[in-house]
């Protein structure tokens, strides 16, 4: 280490290394001396619920021959914070994520220890292509879905106190989102089993019963809700409509419109928070009535409206009255530490929810201005023929 120099501290699984990978350690290095921690093999498979294509050794190997990097070591710990240990030890000056890295439990650790935190862009090298470990396991690979409003009413002990609609975004994977973080992980993994690495060229709707009937056998006492299959088989936005206790929709709504498509996009972020913990259970109090539901799809009916007008005032206001009407459903979905998070962004962002089923996952926030530190989705929209 040359004296003088700040020691600066990076952490990822960097699996399949790729320029994306080499720009981001570049930039990262102009900052100091730059240390490495390395997620294990075991962390990842805990993380992302799958193998490494690399194994830790392997990946230390590779990111030690790089001219930018002073030492690599695998973290101790395990986790989305797996570097905690690691980091008071090494004490470095500065602590560097990329913008789909960040999270507020790794700023707050920062604050903690007296070390600089800083956020940076995914930005290529030179006229390189932008890079992902994702998008380079596969040409097409297997989407995401976002849930936007109305979401639970796909489950019939939701739908039989009032029908309603659930819309959702299928999205494009250009990062590797982690389990347990209500981003249908675990229905994408039924999806690969079924598909190996990319949808089937079929009638969307069509795929979309064929994984929910795959993720649900004969038998399966928690029935996954098929809002999750949609999501991930049909591209674009898309309402749907559940009758009163049904498992399936009676009919569909997609937006294939470009604008309303980029208006969307323009004025959603996401901040990662964590995995839900282990043993978590959103259903250990609940209060679903006819009452909550009825409220919940009403804010589903203003989202979808707002959206394809796009007024932003009525979007927003279907976003988060959704947001509270599942909350009164499902009280377990907020914690104070979640409720502490929001609250930095209540400035700055018209509406907020939680991925999935909350306790953890992701913050989805609603804004016409730029929330700092926060990372952007792509909607898919390839079968659409656009």
């Amino acid at each position: 280490m040359n004296k003088g120099r700040k020691k600066v501290f990076v952490s990822g699984c960097f699996d399949m290394l790729h320029s994306g990978h080499v720009a981001f350690l570049q930039e990262a290095a102009r900052y100091g001396d730059l240390y490495i921690g390395l997620g294990s093999d075991k962390t990842i498979r805990e993380l992302k619920g799958r193998d490494t294509v690399y194994s830790e050794e392997e990946r230390a190997y590779m990111l030690s021959a790089l001219k930018s990097v002073h030492r690599v070591s695998v973290n101790t710990g395990n986790g989305l914070m797996d570097f905690r240990d690691d980091m008071k030890n090494l004490s470095p000056d500065i602590f560097i994520v990329n913008e789909d890295g960040h999270s507020p439990e790794k700023e707050d650790l920062c604050k903690e220890l007296g070390i600089e935190y800083r956020v940076l862009k995914r930005i290529p090298h030179a006229n390189l292509p932008a890079r992902s470990t994702t998008a380079l396991r596969s040409s097409r690979p297997i989407p995401y879905r976002i849930d936007i409003a109305g979401t639970w009413i796909d489950q019939p002990y939701v739908s039989k106190f009032h029908p309603g609609a659930a819309i959702t975004v299928s999205i494009e994977p250009t990062i590797e989102f982690n389990e347990r973080s209500g981003m249908a992980t675990s229905t994408r993994k039924k999806a690969i089993e079924l598909w190996n690495d990319h949808l089937p060229f079929e009638k969307p709707e069509k795929l979309a019963k064929t994984l929910f009937r795959y993720d649900n056998d004969p038998g399966t006492t928690e029935v996954s809700g098929s809002q999750d299959s949609i999501g991930i088989a049909m591209p674009g936005i898309n309402r749907f409509y559940y009758d009163s206790g049904e498992y399936w929709p009676s009919h569909f709504d997609t937006v294939t419109d470009p604008d309303i498509i980029g208006w969307l996009e323009e004025r959603l972020f996401m901040v990662t928070l964590w995995p839900r913990p282990d043993g978590f259970n959103v259903l250990a109090a609940t209060h679903i009535n006819k009452e909550n539901v009825k409220s919940l799809a009403s804010a589903a009916d203003l989202a979808w409206e707002g959206l394809i007008n796009r007024d932003m005032e009525k979007f927003s206001e279907g976003f988060l009255n959704s947001f509270r009407s599942q909350i009164r459903m499902f009280p377990k979905m907020m914690t104070p530490e979640i409720e502490r998070i929001i609250r930095q962004y209540e400035g700055t962002a018209r509406a907020w929810k939680l991925s999935g089923a909350g306790g953890g996952g992701y913050l989805i926030l609603i804004s016409e201005e730029e929330i700092p530190n926060s990372f952007r989705i792509k909607i898919r929209l390839r079968e659409l023929g656009l």
